[in-house]
């Protein structure tokens, strides 16, 4: 387990928050909330029918196992997603069925504040994960759009801060135009406030440095992306468009971009599109090792964060732990 779980996990013992956890059937899961019980990490509740869940191979005490069928806040939350999704032309009667479905049942212990926070996708599409959040808690106040992220951990790395990099976004944007490739970036930037704690230095990534290949309009995006994100917070390091060894690599910085304050240094990396970036965050999990927990969300009502389906129990014992933290922030901003 990388340094930068383990002070999550620190800091999600020290104020814990209570995570729903919908995949109880998935043994990832229940092997991972064994050990967020066991080390207090966070409260759990886990949804699912108790008499089918293994509490014999898996020491769950602590956690408060809701079963969806005969929870009685059911029917608080059938009413209040109905109130949610009438203007889409919702009956209460469907809004009874929508909570059939555990990934908007959880949703909704989040949305009504019986929960601060959701972890899945073991077992699910990011695509429904993701829906569920939208369409029940909705963007945070002036935020127009939510991405992701994924936080990278890449053992024996003298790059990005010692190894640990911010992706964004591998999992939610296809085709970001630059408007929404800016946001990505100042909210990647926050979230590596959020839970990093240092200065992040963001890099927009392209196949060009800064107009070293010719005119076209993947290369154009990103310096529009750039020109615009410096609009939204003119104090942020951040710079582009430039090429991953540019943004990285010291020595090809002083080559490529030698006046550029964030080339050579970049810990936050931000992908033009989503093959991009989940090509790129594939292939350094796989072939450098790296450990990747996310993508983790960034800029909705309340953290609700997805799992890769090849995902391990100690990924969700970190994703939890990231969750965690994200919650106290909302907190401490909502205060």
């Amino acid at each position: 387990m990388s340094v930068f779980i383990q002070r999550m996990i620190s800091k999600a013992q020290a104020h814990r928050k209570t995570i729903v956890l919908p995949e109880s059937e998935d043994t990832r899961t229940l092997k991972a909330a064994e050990q967020i019980c066991k080390e207090h990490i966070a409260d759990l509740i886990i949804l699912g029918d108790k008499s089918t869940i293994d509490t014999q191979t898996y020491h769950l005490e602590g956690a408060h196992i809701v079963n969806p069928a005969t929870d009685p806040n059911r029917e608080r939350y059938a009413e209040a997603l109905y109130e949610l999704r009438k203007h889409k032309g919702i009956t209460l009667d469907q809004a009874q069925d929508l909570l059939d479905n555990e990934l908007y049942y959880g949703a909704m212990m989040v949305k009504l504040h019986d929960a601060d926070g959701m972890v899945s996708g073991a077992c699910h599409a990011t695509s429904d994960v993701m829906r569920a959040g939208l369409q029940v808690l909705k963007t945070a106040p002036g935020i127009s759009k939510v991405s992701t992220f994924l936080v990278m951990a890449v053992p024996d790395c003298v790059y990005g801060d010692q190894g640990l990099f911010i992706f964004s976004d591998c999992g939610l944007e296809i085709q970001p135009d630059e408007e929404a490739l800016a946001n990505i970036a100042v909210g990647s930037a926050q979230s590596w406030k959020t839970l990093i704690g240092t200065e992040p230095y963001v890099a927009l990534l392209s196949h060009s440095t800064f107009g070293s290949a010719a005119q076209n309009a993947d290369r154009d995006k990103v310096i529009a992306a750039v020109k615009r994100a410096h609009q939204l917070d003119p104090k942020l390091n951040l710079d582009g468009e430039m090429q991953l060894d540019a943004a990285i690599v010291p020595q090809i910085a002083q080559l490529k971009a030698p006046d550029s304050p964030v080339a050579g240094r970049a810990n936050v990396l931000i992908f033009p599109d989503l093959d991009a970036g989940n090509i790129g965050y594939k292939l350094v999990q796989r072939l450098a090792k790296a450990e990747a927990y996310g993508p983790i969300t960034q800029g909705m009502a309340a953290p609700i964060n997805d799992l890769s389906r090849g995902c391990s129990a100690e990924d969700i014992v970190g994703v939890v732990a990231i969750t965690c933290v994200q919650a106290q922030t909302q907190d401490h901003n909502n205060k």
